[in-house]
């Protein structure tokens, strides 16, 4: 088992130095910007249920959603086409998923007591 992870750590580092891209950055900045993505989200949310201004929330949510790939963008080389293709989905879906998160109506709850 460690030789598979020890394989599988030395493939992503030379991934990382085919593509000038660092791995471990990459990773923390998904990790950092999911975790924003899903905070600015809930307070969306909040906001948009007490009829307050959302506009921010949703610009700063764009912008965690897309960090990490923006960083692939702008420092990666080399980079092949299928993966500038799959961000574009990854982008198109991301903003079809946040647009239909904030516009769908929360179901009511049946309190039974």
């Amino acid at each position: 088992m460690t030789e598979y992870l020890t394989e599988l750590q030395e493939w992503v580092i030379e991934l990382g130095d085919k593509h000038d891209v660092d791995p471990l950055l990459l990773g923390c900045l998904y990790l950092v910007s999911k975790v924003s993505l899903f905070t600015s989200l809930g307070f969306l949310v909040r906001n948009l249920r007490a009829k307050k201004p959302i506009t921010l929330l949703i610009l700063l949510a764009g912008i965690f959603f897309s960090v990490p790939y923006t960083y692939i963008i702008i420092a990666g080389r080399d980079i092949p086409v299928w993966v500038y293709m799959l961000i574009a989905c990854i982008f198109m879906y991301g903003g079809y998923t946040i647009w239909k998160k904030v516009t769908e109506k929360p179901e009511a709850l049946d309190i039974v007591e």
